[in-house]
Order: structure tokens, then sequence, then C-alpha cells
């Protein structure tokens, strides 16, 4: 129920017919800066109700499981993330149609490209029918291309809350296994179990965590976009290259393997960049804070980062549709309407910004929170032997930390690097 309402709500917000991209496709009339703000409102928004489905799934667990009589709250504690674990498995269950409906999406948009190419200069009625049958699928699937994001990032959000259970669960056994240890060496000495006091959002170590779990997201989409941005600039300057070389005039054959070369090695260099940031971002906070701070910290992504990924997907797709949407009329410049006019025009821009937004960042900030769940996971066992109320982190820690904010460091001064001059 909670993919198939993911479903629905992505399709209101993305779907051509429907009045989300009706409004911004109404914004275009009015130029480019309207268009952008009438999409940023529409996933804005998009984000809130998808947040708050999820939000309606996971208590839903805690009403049918919370409240079964005669267990502990240990136990109901468990049952509850069961419960929550079999939502997961649940959206899982759609997987086939789930790759159906993203593999739809790029086949029309291509199939719709090459008709494109091919049918250039065709005015009969036959070639116009195509066409238009061919921009019609391009439309569905992009709505399908968005529904399949929404699914992944709400099953993510799931995943990441049975994962940050598991976190308590892991950090939990340390800490018993310690206290033992300690009990048999007669230290008198015993910490506090995870499982038992709980991520305390009051203790403003845990909300240095959060937040800096809350930034994580928008500081990797910051990287995404950047790194989309560097590239399309190389490809631009290449296409302009090429232009000068008479390829428009046919004077020479374009060179389609340089260009696709610039997308992929650029591609492969930018994502050891994410990968840096997802990976040693907890291990910082969890060394330099302690696992409590690190729980806040896996918090602060998983809320964060729903709301981001959301509105980025949805954001994109309701730009892509609108453009769609006015392709799709009559060409007439004096009406300004259909390809060509300064509406064309405006949806062109909404399109060209959102998207890095659905089809890089958005997408992206899903295996963020997964990845950075996963490495907390890994982590913390660790972390509670080397950094507790009762062991200050030793010498060799405070290295590790300082080596891993230098890589940290790095991967942001190389983020910021403008793109390379193709012409030098």
């Amino acid at each position: 129920m909670l993919a198939i309402t993911i479903d629905r709500l992505t399709e209101y917000f993305t779907g051509t017919e429907n009045k989300p991209v009706q409004e911004v496709k109404k914004s275009t009339a009015t130029g480019s800066a309207t268009t952008i703000l009438s999409g940023i409102a529409v996933g804005f928004e998009s984000a809130v109700w998808t947040t708050l489905v999820i939000a309606g799934a996971i208590f839903l667990s805690v009403v049918i499981f919370g409240t079964i009589d005669g267990l502990t709250p240990a136990e109901k504690f468990n049952f509850i993330l069961y419960g929550v674990a079999m939502t997961g498995i649940g959206m899982l269950t759609l997987t086939g149609n789930n790759v159906a409906m993203d593999s739809f999406g790029p086949i029309a948009d291509n199939a719709n490209g090459i008709g494109e190419m091919s049918w250039h200069g065709q005015e009969d009625a036959g070639t116009k029918k195509a066409r238009q049958i061919m921009a019609d699928l391009d439309g569905v699937g992009n709505t399908t291309k968005a529904i399949t994001k929404g699914v992944a990032i709400g099953s993510a959000v799931i995943a990441a809350v049975s994962l940050f259970a598991s976190y308590m669960v892991d950090v939990s056994n340390v800490q018993r296994l310690l206290n033992d240890a300690w009990a048999a060496a007669g230290d008198g000495k015993a910490l506090q179990l995870l499982s038992e006091v709980g991520i305390v959002v009051s203790n403003p170590v845990v909300f240095v965590g959060m937040l800096i779990g809350g930034a994580l997201p928008w500081l990797f989409s910051s990287f995404a976009i950047n790194a989309v941005s560097r590239a399309a600039a190389l490809i631009v300057q290449e296409v302009r290259r090429q232009f000068k070389g008479g390829v428009l005039e046919g004077k020479a054959q374009p060179d389609y393997t340089r260009a696709v070369g610039i997308s992929t090695v650029a591609a492969q260099k930018e994502l050891v960049i994410l990968a840096l940031l997802g990976i040693v971002s907890p291990i910082i906070v969890g060394l330099t804070f302690g696992v409590e701070a690190l729980g806040g910290f896996l918090a602060g992504i998983i809320v964060s980062g729903q709301l981001l990924a959301v509105f980025m997907s949805n954001a994109g797709g309701a730009w892509d549709n609108a453009k769609k949407v006015v392709e799709d009329e009559p060409s007439d410049i004096a009406a300004n309407t259909g390809k060509g006019s300064e509406r064309h025009k405006a949806s062109v821009v909404g399109d060209t910004v959102g998207d890095p937004l659905k089809d890089t960042a958005g997408p992206a900030v899903n295996p963020l929170i997964k990845v950075v769940n996963m490495v907390a996971v890994i982590v913390a066992p660790i972390i509670v032997n080397y950094h507790n109320d009762f062991t200050p982190l030793g010498k060799i820690g405070w290295v590790v930390v300082i080596a891993l904010l230098a890589v940290l460091s790095w991967a942001i001064l190389t983020s910021k690097k403008p793109a390379q001059d193709l012409n030098k």
C-alpha cells in the first residue's frame, strides 16, 4: 500500500494532465523565472505529502504491533521494527513493476529522440501522427521514471529506519560486553545501554550530530550538481568546437566518440568525490562526538535526505513534462504557443534546471542514505571501544579524524574546481 500510494502521489505531481504540471505550463507565459518558481513550489509540496505517507506507514506499524498485550517494552520495540521491516519487504514485492516502469521511461525517451531525427523536415499527416504518439509516450515515460524514483527513495527511508534500529542493537551489544569485561576486572565502570536510554535529542551533542546529518544531503547534492555543471560545460565547449569545424554545414563529420568520452570520464572521476563524502562523514562524526551523536547524525540524514530527494525528483519531472505539454501545442510564434515560442524557451530553461535534479542529485540521495547507515552500523562497535564515557579518544583516534578531515577537505575543494577549458 505504501508503494502504491507513493505511485499515485508522484503521478499526480508529475503527470501531464494533472494540475501541478498544468500550473507550471501556465507559468511559462510569464518567463523563465516564474517557471522555475512554479516548479520549485510543486517539488516542495510533493516532498511534504510523500513524507507524511511514509510517516503514516511507520506509525501504522506502531499501532498494529505496539498494542499487543503481554509484551515487555523491549519486545514491543522489536515487534514494531519487525513491522517496519515488513513494510520494506512489501515494497520489494513490486520490484518487477518498478523495473518495467523505470525501463519504459528511457526507452520511450530514446525512441522519441530517434524519431525526431529521422522524421526531421517531414510534414505529412502520417509522420505528424507518429510524432505525436512518440511525444505522448515520452511524457508518460517521464512520469513512470519519477514514480520509480519516489518508490526507491521511500524504500531507502524504510530500510534506513531498520538499519537505524540495527545500529542501536549493535552498539548496545558492544556496550554490554564492555560492562561485563569491566565487571570481571573489578573496575566498577558501567555504560548505559543505548537501547535503554535511546537517542536523546535534548542532549546537545546528539543535536549537533543531527544538524550535521541534516546538512549532509545538501552538500552531497551540491557536489552532484556541480559535477553535472562541469561535465556540461565541457560538452558545450566540444559541441561549439565541432560546429566551428563545419558540422552544421556538412563540411565535417561529427565526432560522437569524443563527446561520449568526455561525459563518461567526467562521470567516473566525479563519482570518487561523492563516494568519499558518504563513507568518511559518519566515521568523522562518530569518532569526534561518540555513538550518541552518530545516532543523531543518522536521524538527521534520513529526514533531510527524504525531503530533499523527493523535492528534486518531482520538481524536475514537473518541469520536464511542462515542456512536453508546451511542445505538444501548435507552433505559432505570434500566439506564443508551441516550439520556438517564448513560452517554449521558458519551459526549456525549466527542463534544463530540472534534469540534474531529477536525474542526478535526487536519485543519488537514495544510495547516500543507505551507504551512510551501513557505514555507521559497521564502525559503531569500533567507536564504542575507543570513545565512550570512560574512554576518551586517544592520539591515534585523533590522527585518524584529522586524516579523514583532510580527505573530506580535498573532496570539497575538488568539487569547486572550474571546468577545464578544452580550447587551451
